[in-house]
């Protein structure tokens, strides 16, 4: 069946490329998707363009709006299995992490559609009494929606919810690695009820499938989630024509340890932080910073533990870590722990691919620990996105903020201390979209994410989310008008 859906018809590429997706665990064929080119794209944004315009969507209640998220949500909770199963073949992460996923994106879908109507606008006193004057929120127009392969339909999820309950229409464009759940969700979509031509799904790469939709004149808004070099060619490319622009860019977050926080809680937290989906998470905890009086006794338990960590493949039930999405995503993580080296880090464990059949297949690289880092060091400026972690030492708490400040990004970061007050001084100070205290990974749909300095500026969470598909008016009606007499 053909994989692109473009003005409520799904159909094949114009120039009939297609794209075989392997799981990155073992290579084994997922399956063969149709490869969009940029016609393909143009088309889509054309339907994106003409249902805004002409079709019912941006005028439907927004109560409406928000019942079919509503029913997007109780369909994603039915083909849970199958939309997990699928995730975790496509980017080779264990299935219990999918399945995670899979609830968080169904909590996302029943968070807006509840949002949608909440926001109705608001009355502005001008202290006149002919006249009435109100903000009124709209939705922005076409929106051009680009996705990664980390977390797929999670991130599709945050994009696509709030735009359909702010009225919307949009082009999503997922990861060329990983379009399978896109695919799944545009089926529901369409299930629900959603008008045609409201949502448009192209699948293929950057440079092809996703290039119109970053300066072409009717898109309003490109939202993406990916790495900074891509993101700041979309944010140029959306300058020609002054669009909306929302940016998630990863980071290089830190993690701080103080010597009085609880050690097994900081560990574990700290391995948690770094490990998870293999460390290709853009709010990874990639940078430890650790006290001196406590950097010897907390690294060496952390060394002990990240050893133990077992690899396997999604559906291994002993397994703890998955492998790297690509062949060429692991030779550039293997790039990174070479050059930390070369700096002068010091290994502590991993940093070799793991041996045995089972592995020869799949892309695994092991949890890896540099040790003795400094905030001078190309390692620990740069994102790695693997399951690699810098160490870094300080002494006093202004240095630790010194420190964790000291990147060009801005995405999310950790405290930890049994100190209350020094905890909220420090996370005050800390240059980050996010930070969590004693605490690693939490997020809540309510809430803001995004980030400072380069990690980006959009907010696709919580109230914040929402807006950034509206746009607010401002309505002034003079209830008893009459001339002014200026030019009497």
């Amino acid at each position: 069946m053909p994989d692109l859906f473009i003005d409520g018809t799904w159909r094949s590429a114009l120039d009939e490329r297609t794209r075989e997706i392997r799981c990155p665990a073992d290579g084994s064929l997922v399956g063969v998707v149709d490869e969009a080119g940029g016609k393909d794209t143009v088309e889509a944004i054309a339907a994106a363009r003409r249902a805004f315009d002409e079709g019912p969507w941006p005028t439907t209640p927004a109560a409406d709006r928000g019942d079919l998220l509503l029913r997007v949500a109780d369909l994603l909770g039915r083909d849970k299995d199958a939309l997990a199963r699928a995730e975790s073949l496509d980017t080779g992460k264990r299935l219990v992490e999918s399945e995670y996923d899979i609830d968080d994106i169904a909590n996302c879908f029943r968070y807006f559609g509840r949002a949608a109507a909440a926001e109705t606008g608001r009355v502005v006193e001008t202290g006149t009494a002919s006249v009435d004057s109100r903000v009124v929120y709209e939705p922005v127009g076409v929106c051009a929606l680009i996705t990664p392969w980390n977390y797929p339909l999670l991130q599709t999820a945050w994009k696509v919810a709030p735009a359909l309950a702010a009225g919307n229409t949009f082009v999503l464009k997922p990861s060329e690695l990983t379009p399978h759940t896109a695919i799944h969700l545009m089926r529901l979509l369409e299930e629900a009820g959603l008008p045609p031509g409201v949502a448009n799904l192209v699948l293929g790469a950057g440079p092809e499938a996703g290039a119109p939709l970053g300066d072409h004149p009717d898109v309003d808004l490109v939202s993406f989630t990916g790495g900074l070099q891509t993101g700041r060619r979309l944010m140029a490319a959306a300058a020609g024509t002054v669009k909306k622009v929302a940016l998630e860019l990863g980071g290089k977050n830190p993690n701080i340890v103080f010597a009085d926080a609880d050690f097994e809680t900081a560990v574990d937290m700290a391995l948690t932080a770094v490990f998870l989906h293999s460390g290709q998470v853009c709010s990874s905890g990639a940078r430890l910073l650790v006290e001196d009086s406590l950097h010897d006794r907390f690294v060496d338990e952390l060394v002990r533990r990240a050893s133990r960590i077992r690899l396997g493949g999604p559906f291994d039930e002993r397994a703890q870590s998955g492998p790297l999405v690509s062949a060429a995503h692991r030779a550039k993580v293997e790039a990174y722990v070479a050059k930390g080296l070369a700096e002068g880090a010091v290994l502590r464990c991993g940093g070799a691919r793991p041996s045995g059949p089972e592995f020869e297949a799949g892309f695994y690289y092991p949890p890896t620990v540099l040790d003795e880092c400094s905030s001078d060091m190309s390692v620990v400026q740069d994102e790695s996105f693997g399951p690699v972690l810098t160490v870094e030492r300080f002494s006093r708490e202004a240095e630790a903020v010194r420190l964790a400040n000291d990147t060009i990004y801005g995405l999310a970061g950790a405290v930890f201390t049994t100190d209350e007050a020094k905890a909220q001084r420090v996370a005050a100070r800390l240059r980050l979209g996010t930070v969590w205290i004693n605490d690693y990974h939490p997020y809540v749909p309510q809430a803001e994410w995004g980030g400072f300095k380069q990690s980006g500026f959009g907010r696709e969470l919580g109230p914040s989310g929402l807006a950034e598909y509206r746009e607010a008016k401002h309505i002034w009606r003079n209830t008893n008008p009459s001339p002014q007499g200026w030019f009497a």
